[in-house]
C-alpha cells in the first residue's frame, strides 16, 4: 500500500478531518491557556470529563450529552472557587478535577470494571470516529474559534495584563468564563482524539512548540496551529500503518516536533 491509499478509508478520512479541526482548536486555545498559566486545567477538566462519561455509561445514556453539560459547569465552578472563596487557580482546578475523577472511579467500581466504550474514551481511538462526531467536531470547533476571533483582543488584553484589561473597561471576569467555557467545549472534543489521559498534552505542547520558534502573538497562534495539525497527521498514519494506539502516537509525535524546535532554537 502507497504512503496515501490509506486515504482512500472512510474511517481514516473522518480521522483526518476531525482531528485537523480539533486539533487546530487546542492549539488556538492553549496559546491562551498557556500564557496564563492555565495549561493545567486541561488535565483538570479531562478528569472531570472521566467522571462525567461514567455517569453517562452508568446511567445508559448517550455519554456526551451528559459529559457536555457537565464539563462546562465544572469549569465555572472552577472560575466560582478562584473568585469568590480566594482558591488559588490550581488548587481549585486540583479541587475539581479530584471530585470528577473520584466519581468516575466510584461508578466504573459500581459497575464491576471498565466499559469498552470508556476505555476509548481515556486514551483515544479517533479511528473508530463515526460521521456524526466528525459533524460535532467541525461544528464545535468552528464556532469555538469564530468567538475566540471575535473576542480576539479582549483575549488578548485580559491574557497579558488582567489588571489593565479591567482599567480599560474590559469585563474580564466575563472574559475569563468564556475562556474556561471553551477550554471545557474543546476538551470534550480532543478526548476522541488522544483520549482523556493525554488531552492536556495536545493544548500545551503544540503551543510550547511554537513559543520557541514563533515571533509575534499571532505568529505564535499560527505555527501552534501548524505543529498541532501535523502532528495529528503523522500520529493517526503511523496508528495506522504500525498499529500503534492513535492518542499516544499523535502525542508522542507533538513532543518530537517540540525537541525539534528546542533544537532550532539551540542553534539558531
Amino acid at each position: 500500500m502507497s504512503m496515501f491509499n490509506f486515504l482512500s478509508y472512510g474511517f481514516m478520512q473522518r480521522a483526518v478531518i476531525a482531528g485537523s479541526f480539533i486539533a487546530a482548536l487546542c492549539a488556538v486555545l492553549g496559546v491562551f491557556l498557556v500564557l496564563r498559566r492555565l495549561s493545567l486545567i486541561g488535565d483538570g477538566l479531562a478528569h472531570v470529563t472521566f467522571g462525567s462519561l461514567a455517569i453517562g455509561l452508568f446511567f445508559n445514556t448517550t455519554p456526551l450529552y451528559v459529559a457536555l453539560p457537565l464539563v462546562v459547569l465544572s469549569s465555572l465552578g472552577i472560575m466560582k472557587l478562584t473568585e469568590a472563596q480566594h482558591i488559588f487557580g490550581d488548587a481549585a482546578i486540583g479541587i475539581v478535577s479530584a471530585l470528577g475523577i473520584a466519581i468516575g472511579v466510584l461508578l466504573v467500581s459500581v459497575t464491576k470494571g471498565f466499559n469498552i466504550d470508556l476505555f476509548s474514551y481515556l486514551f483515544g481511538n479517533i479511528l473508530a470516529i463515526s460521521k456524526t462526531e466528525v459533524a460535532m467536531s467541525i461544528a464545535l470547533s468552528a464556532a469555538v474559534i469564530i468567538v475566540v476571533a471575535l473576542f480576539y483582543q479582549d483575549l488578548v488584553a485580559v491574557t497579558f495584563d488582567e489588571e489593565c484589561a479591567q482599567a480599560e473597561g474590559i469585563n474580564t471576569k466575563a472574559v475569563n468564563k468564556a475562556l474556561v467555557i471553551l477550554t471545557a467545549v474543546t476538551v470534550m472534543l480532543a478526548m476522541k482524539v488522544v483520549g482523556i489521559m493525554l488531552v492536556s498534552a495536545l493544548l500545551i505542547l503544540p503551543t510550547v512548540t511554537a513559543l520557541q520558534i514563533a515571533k509575534g502573538f499571532k505568529m505564535t497562534i499560527l505555527v501552534a496551529v501548524i505543529a498541532a495539525v501535523v502532528s495529528v497527521w503523522i500520529g493517526i498514519m503511523l496508528s495506522f500503518f504500525l498499529d500503534w494506539p492513535s492518542g499516544a502516537t499523535i502525542v508522542l509525535v507533538s513532543f518530537v516536533l517540540l525537541v525539534c524546535a528546542f533544537s532550532y532554537r539551540k542553534i539558531r
